[in-house]
């Protein structure tokens, strides 16, 4: 008989049917019949929305959904640079905003794609795992009557009465980690559960990633803050120099803790190639948990954030304060302070402002405001460097100073960067040959404003600032937790086969007992040949072969290749 023989139809339905027991998935509805009502058509919708079909389709959705929000300018991200965007997009801009695709994570359409899918998911997952476990309670499923259909199958014959065949089966299905359960003449066993249970895990670590970045995008909060070397930092909204957090995110929800800034220490390759790269940056920063916990010391490194509670402290820049003391006509000391500056390039040349509010007069005693635009560089490099620093380490520091007086526009009620100058109300001051003021400072060195109007003076004290991120992500923890549950089921229901073998022992007719084993996998593979093979292999020595009529040899059992006679 040749496996590619058709058979039957009962036959083939026979096998059918042993093949479509090996999956829990419910059978879908494809087609609404006619005549359905309005029940009927919510049963035809829920079901088609809780097929896998559907569910994979809106997990393609959210994908392609999710991309127009990292390409495209959030509002919840970057309100400058959303406003740039409409300002350089005049006519495309309008239909983004109907779109909502400058909020695409709380637009309705988004939403829309990401309830259904978690409806879609819990829809589908529910009846599978009730299906599944009553599997798990139930036995395997009996023989079929032609176990010479099934893909795998091996025949033998024996002197060991059918009953020791069974008992020696059931014992070597069980050592094998099969299900296994005599009922009638024949043993059935079942392997590889953890096949669906991966397929379970991973649509239910799939709801817990939902349920995650939901939460993490409600109840977030991510806030910047530079501190210059001696600077101290208490969790709190006004002490942030940009915050931005969820919908439903709270003040209350801030972790308490503070830190100082105690030493801020970047190296740099001094020779070779890859001169002036950065080897490493840290902050060295003293921190307390809770109102009035416990100070403790520690390291905050590129990648290597410091975690209390939700809450992590991220190290993401730095650069240098040079100290500046600004005296105006008498000598009196109207500014010191350290200036942060802002790196422009890799050598970590910078520029800042610095603004002189109150407390200044020029020489006939007007009150004035000074601004006064900076460039630092760490590394001087001589004429024809005065831009530009030639290394990114205080190797030799020079301070570029150009001079304003007049009024800096802070009282304006208008919001202005206080790393820029706006010199619509301001004028420059002259040198002795009329031409703007602007003069290079090595540290100890002072600019002597015109006609006596004062002095500012570049200090040997060159501080060094470093920029932190604090973010707080309620759901981070369970979307890795879910990430990793989601590999792992994936894997094992890829990798895990749903197999059933059956063993029927029977006397014949002429008293010796007929052994037949067959098995079947969800699908094709050479392991459930050679698995049965090895099984019939064991359970033959307990139950060796008897001569076939005619015969004067035992024979082994065979288990068949693919197409092969039987």
């Amino acid at each position: 008989m040749s496996k590619t023989d058709t058979g039957t139809s009962a036959e083939q339905e026979d096998l059918g049917a042993a093949g479509s027991r090996l999956s829990t998935a419910p059978q879908e509805e494809q087609a609404a019949p006619a005549g359905f009502g309005a029940v009927g058509w919510v049963r035809w919708f829920w079901r088609q929305l809780t097929s896998m079909r559907v569910a994979l389709l809106l997990l393609l959705l959210l994908s392609l959904g999710a991309i127009p929000g990292s390409l495209i300018p959030q509002t919840g991200a970057d309100v400058s640079k959303v406003d740039d965007f409409r300002a350089a997009h005049r006519t495309l801009a309008p239909v983004y905003d109907k779109l909502g695709l400058f909020h695409v994570y709380s637009s309705v359409w988004f939403s829309a794609i990401y309830i259904l899918l978690f409806v879609s998911l819990v829809g589908c997952i529910i009846p599978r795992t009730w299906q599944f476990v009553g599997q798990l309670r139930g036995r395997p499923p009996g023989a079929p009557k032609r176990l010479n259909r099934l893909p795998a199958y091996t025949t033998w014959r024996t002197q060991a009465d059918p009953e020791q065949v069974r008992e020696a089966a059931l014992a070597l299905l069980r050592k094998r980690r099969f299900r296994a359960d005599a009922a009638g003449d024949a043993v059935a066993a079942e392997k590889g559960y953890l096949r669906e249970v991966g397929n379970l895990v991973f649509h239910v670590a799939l709801i817990v990633l939902l349920v995650a970045f939901a939460s993490g995008q409600m109840f977030k909060s991510d806030g910047t803050k530079l501190m210059v070397e001696g600077d101290g930092f208490s969790n709190t909204l006004p002490m942030y120099d940009d915050f931005k957090s969820g919908s439903l995110f709270r003040n209350d929800d801030l972790v308490p803790f503070s830190f100082d800034l105690k030493d801020f220490k970047g190296t740099y390759e001094l020779t070779g190639p890859n001169r002036g790269t950065p080897r490493t940056f840290q902050a060295r920063i003293r921190y307390s948990e809770g109102v009035s916990g416990k100070e403790r010391t520690t390291t905050v490194k590129v990648n290597e954030p410091l975690k209390i509670d939700d809450a992590k402290v991220y190290l993401v820049s730095h650069g240098y304060a040079p100290v500046i003391t600004v005296r105006d006509s008498k000598g009196e000391v109207v500014y010191r302070a350290p200036v942060p500056l802002l790196p422009l390039d890799g050598n970590v040349t910078s520029q800042g402002v610095i603004k002189v509010m109150d407390g200044y007069r020029d020489a006939r005693g007007v009150k004035e405001q000074l601004g006064i635009k900076a460039f630092f560089l760490p590394t001087y490099g001589g004429a024809g460097m005065e831009i530009a620093s030639a290394f990114p380490a205080l190797l030799n520091p020079v301070l570029n100073l150009e001079p304003y007086h007049g009024d800096l526009g802070v009282d304006s009620g208008i919001p202005q960067s206080v790393y820029q100058l706006d010199k619509t109300h301001m004028k420059d001051y002259k040198d002795a040959k009329g031409a703007q003021l602007r003069m290079n400072l090595r540290p100890g060195q002072t600019m002597k404003l015109p006609n006596g109007a004062g002095s500012v003076t570049f200090e040997k004290d060159v501080k060094e600032w470093a920029g932190f991120e604090i973010v707080q992500e309620p759901g981070g923890g369970w979307a890795l937790g879910g990430a990793l549950a989601a590999i792992f089921g994936l894997a094992a229901s890829l990798f895990i086969q749903r197999r059933r073998v059956w063993v029927r022992a029977v006397r014949g007719a002429d008293g010796v007992t007929v052994v037949e084993m067959a098995g079947l996998g969800r699908s094709e593979s050479a392991k459930v040949p050679e698995e049965l093979g090895a099984l019939a292999g064991v359970l033959y020595d307990q139950a060796p072969g008897a001569p076939d009529p005619g015969d004067d040899s035992a024979q082994s059992p065979v288990v068949p290749a693919e197409g092969a006679e039987k």
